[in-house]
């Protein structure tokens, strides 16, 4: 709006193009969104330590006498990491594509202009070089860093970076920090037919969004004041 209000923009800037970005940014927090918070509950449920002290932090934020609601989420620091934890092990969009605006250098390859460019988001999540025990879910990583997902830390990078970043991103990180908030907060969840949380399977289904091979499945039990 503020650019087209401003008449600094090189083309005519009108309605349709307002429209299109609220399209883009509706489309990209849909599968990735749902993907997202499966992935997360997953390694909750693989972790119930890392849930009990999820609960924990809830409880004393927001308490038993309601649900969780997004003015909440700014005081959820443990959330936040759980969340950024869960983004890194698990981007559900492994692979950017770019293509090069002009010759240049790369840690010493001549990259044509024109020449597209596939960024390995999975493996640079998972580089052991810069994470330790890449394998690992462990929020705790993330207690006093300041590496963020928003395109500026490239080590974790779930959303892309600079002008080409997913426009859905803020819209997707808040609906999933609160689904997953609401979800642990207002249950107990417990594996189907006494399945122990170690044999829960993250086997993977690639695709234009990497999911879970097969939905997951929990049992809740509804844990607040009625």
């Amino acid at each position: 709006m503020d650019i087209m209000q401003s008449g600094e923009a090189k083309f005519q800037f009108d309605r349709r193009h307002i429209k299109a970005i609220l399209f883009d940014m509706l489309i990209a927090a849909m599968d990735t969104t749902a993907s997202s918070t499966e992935w997360i509950l997953t390694e909750l449920l693989r972790h119930p330590q890392v849930t009990k002290r999820l609960q924990k932090e809830l409880q004393e934020v927001v308490g038993f006498d309601r649900i969780v609601e997004e003015s909440d989420l700014e005081n959820l620091n443990y959330l936040d990491i759980v969340v950024k934890e869960g983004l890194r092990l698990h981007p559900v969009a492994p692979l950017f594509y770019h293509e090069s605006m002009e010759d240049c250098v790369v840690d010493g390859f001549h990259v044509q202009k024109g020449s597209r460019i596939i960024i390995n988001c999975y493996a640079i999540h998972r580089d052991p070089n810069v994470w330790p025990e890449p394998e690992k879910f462990s929020p705790e990583r993330f207690v006093g860093s300041s590496v963020d997902f928003r395109g500026r830390d490239f080590q974790l990078l779930p959303f892309g970076s600079g002008r080409r970043s997913c426009p859905g991103m803020q819209l997707a990180v808040t609906i999933v920090r609160l689904v997953v908030a609401q979800l642990v907060h207002c249950f107990e969840w417990e594996l189907p037919n006494g399945i122990e949380p170690c044999d829960l399977d993250i086997d993977e289904k690639f695709g234009i969004v990497t999911c879970r091979d097969k939905p997951l499945l929990a049992i809740p039990t509804y844990r607040l004041k009625k």
